[in-house]
């Protein structure tokens, strides 16, 4: 029987992700690259954790790992089961909306109308309403992004690793998806990573912040964000955070 994400979600035991100096090469062609150097990282159960860094720092890489999708050289990571969301919503583009947002359900047996009737009540009120016929195609970025939101969701697993999921997205569009998301883990609580080049969107939506290095990427620095949501780009708060997690890439504010 496949259950809804909350109740799934609400039989998480507490572990949520733990990464604990874990190192990653990958090699090729006669020589090592190293991604991960001694990274280490905690997301408690609920918690929303962003991680910001230069490109080519290990940042998909550790998302990978999260999702076990590879494994570290040394190093230990302990983590609930975990879905990804890459940064293209790689939809399936002859399936409908809601076809491709039941993947999941129709991977753990459903047949199709018995997964159509399950994801339905998720598109309403994920605001697709009416477009659950349509091709991706069809569909706005944003409206793209929620279908591959909504797939990862129905996966049913405690922990969400996302990858840039708005970087393809226009400035304003980008923004009402941030105060989407938030909205959405305000009602569906998970433990997520999420991996982000905007620093604005990594204090607006963590409630910690994690600043990596460049390649081979490090921890440098992590802040913590007690500031109550939603939160308002402008709060001398969030632009004081944004400040700061600059200074630690050192980036002039």
């Amino acid at each position: 029987m496949i259950e809804a994400p909350a109740q799934t979600a609400a039989k998480a035991q507490g572990v949520g992700v733990r990464v604990d100096r874990v190192s990653k090469a990958f090699r090729g062609r006669g020589r090592a690259v190293q991604a991960l150097d001694g990274v280490s990282l905690r997301a408690s159960p609920g918690e929303i954790v962003t991680v910001v860094g230069p490109s080519g720092c290990g940042k998909t890489t550790l998302l990978e790992l999260i999702c076990g999708l590879t494994s570290p050289d040394s190093g230990t990571l302990e983590r609930e089961p975990a879905a990804l969301m890459p940064q293209r919503d790689l939809l399936l583009p002859w399936l409908s909306a809601i076809d491709n947002a039941a993947l999941p359900l129709r991977v753990h047996g459903l047949g199709r109308e018995q997964a159509r009737r399950a994801a339905a009540p998720w598109l309403e009120r994920f605001g697709l309403g009416g477009f659950q016929h349509a091709r991706p195609a069809e569909l706005s970025g944003g409206m793209r992004q929620r279908v591959s939101f909504l797939r990862s969701l129905l996966a049913g697993k405690p922990v969400l690793a996302l990858d840039e999921p708005f970087a393809a997205l226009d400035a304003i569009t980008r923004a009402e998806m941030q105060g989407w998301l938030a909205r959405v883990l305000e009602s569906e609580p998970r433990t997520v990573v999420l991996v982000t080049h905007d620093v604005e969107e990594a204090v607006v939506l963590g409630d910690r912040v994690i600043v990596m290095s460049a390649r081979p990427g490090r921890v440098v620095r992590e802040l913590h964000v007690e500031l109550a949501r939603p939160r308002r780009r402008t709060d001398p708060a969030v632009v004081a955070l944004r400040e700061a997690v600059l200074d630690a890439l050192g980036v002039p504010g």
